[in-house]
């Protein structure tokens, strides 16, 4: 009876304890597990995306290392060509840096001549196109600015095949006749943009009065420097190619150049 109760409580020293893996079993569990592997897509989609984050990642980090480290640290490696001139006195002396300094004397020279050319003690006006300003200067100073109206940039084309831009000429101009209470010429495009016929060169409806303003100066090829019955669009592309400005304006302009004043227009 003991020997039975005997066999009945001794522990088996091969079971082992409650909870512990069997190392024999690990083998076929993990082959278990590899086979099925394929068959778990969500596990395959774990993977996968740990995988592509983790690169991801990485190249993140390498990039940031590689911009505010590596490069900085590039960029202060000697680059051991030629000898650094260390003192005025030897800067002075290195033929290189004399050869630069009377390239750069030619050419403040010759930029000092040319400006000279263009900006001479007589008054002139520039025409900017682009922002529709103008500067007029007298003895080399800026005396008076403002906005005026240039080009539209249209084309008006007829049936016949005839066309015309309007647009502002860009250049070197000089003052070529002043007038006082200046009469429009209708040019034959003003009758074709009316949608009217174009009548002889001499007819009266070729005239029309008060719509130059009260002074006009000329650059020729029938482009003028006038006033304008529509104020409220100065400072806008609208012209049919010549330069509008305000009364005011005008007036200071036209009592500051003479003829033969220069006007640049870019």
């Amino acid at each position: 009876m003991t020997d039975l109760i005997e066999k009945d409580v001794m522990p088996d020293p091969d079971a082992g304890k409650p909870g512990d893996i069997n190392i024999s079993e690990q083998p076929d569990n993990i082959l278990s597990f590899l086979k099925r592997l394929p068959e778990n897509q969500k596990l395959k989609n774990f993977l996968k995306n740990f995988l592509l984050w983790s690169t991801l990642f990485a190249a993140a980090i390498f990039v940031i290392v590689f911009f505010i480290w590596l490069v900085p640290a590039l960029q202060e490696i000697p680059s051991g060509g030629k000898t650094t001139v260390t003192s005025i006195t030897e800067l002075k002396q290195y033929a290189g840096y004399k050869r630069m300094i009377s390239q750069v004397s030619r050419d403040l020279q010759r930029l000092t001549r040319k400006y000279n050319s263009y900006t001479s003690g007589q008054s002139y006006l520039v025409i900017n196109t682009t922002d529709n300003l103008f500067h007029l200067y007298r003895n080399k100073k800026q005396v008076r600015d403002g906005f005026c109206s240039s080009g539209r940039y249209k084309m008006l084309q007829t049936a016949e095949g005839r066309s015309w831009t309007f647009k502002t000429p860009k250049g070197k101009f000089l003052i070529q006749g002043k007038t006082v209470n200046p009469v429009w010429t209708r040019p034959d495009w003003a009758f074709v943009e009316e949608g009217l016929p174009i009548p002889s060169k001499n007819h009266s409806s070729r005239y029309e009065y008060g719509v130059l303003g009260d002074y006009a100066l000329s650059l020729g090829d029938g482009y003028l420097i006038h006033g304008t019955i529509y104020k409220r669009f100065i400072g806008m592309p609208v012209t049919h190619g010549c330069v509008r400005l305000g009364d005011e304006d005008l007036e200071e302009i036209f009592r500051t150049l003479s003829v033969g004043s220069k006007v640049y227009i870019f």
